[in-house]
């Protein structure tokens, strides 16, 4: 149970990329929790899955010895869904299908799994560390940094729409 949990329903088992196959996973996934309850569930989804996330890697880290094996892909699936928290919110606060947003959904995506693979700063330092946190914590930063432009991408997008 707790390996179908860390590899996404098992999508951390596809090759090549386990990685990109986890975030690629957090879409439909997100999604799905988005429909049952908006914004504020998907926010409070995030919450769990990294609180859970950590000490289900902190368990298999223990019970294997492996750090950080490419399988376990929960934090992946926590720093996308990270990202596409202002997608969440930009469409719940429009009134729109979240899917109406979806080149902000693309955009979290692309700059995520960038953030996540070039692991720049905060998230490099967090990759650093030899532990669950750590495992978890490169990936909330990837999510914070492409929240980030996915925010600055919006309004961006917005400031062209009313200049034109």
């Amino acid at each position: 149970m707790r390996q179908l949990f860390l590899s996404a329903l098992g999508a951390g088992w596809l090759k090549p990329a386990p990685g990109t196959w986890g975030s690629l996973a957090a879409l439909p996934l997100g999604w799905g929790v988005y429909l049952i309850g908006g914004p504020f569930l998907f926010l409070a989804a995030t919450v769990a899955v990294m609180i859970l996330g950590i000490r289900a890697i902190d368990a298999e880290m223990k019970a294997t010895g492996a750090h950080d094996p490419g399988w376990i892909v929960i934090d992946e699936v926590a720093g996308q869904w990270i990202a596409l928290l202002p997608v969440a919110f930009g469409a719940w606060r429009a009134d729109v299908p979240v899917t109406a947003l979806w080149p902000g959904i693309v955009v979290a995506f692309l700059f995520f799994r960038l953030f996540d693979i070039w692991k720049p700063w905060l998230v490099g330092r967090a990759d650093a560390r030899d532990d669950a946190k750590g495992v978890m914590l490169d990936d909330v930063w990837a999510g914070v940094f492409a929240a980030i432009v996915v925010i600055l991408a919006a309004v961006a997008a917005t400031a062209n729409f009313f200049c034109a």
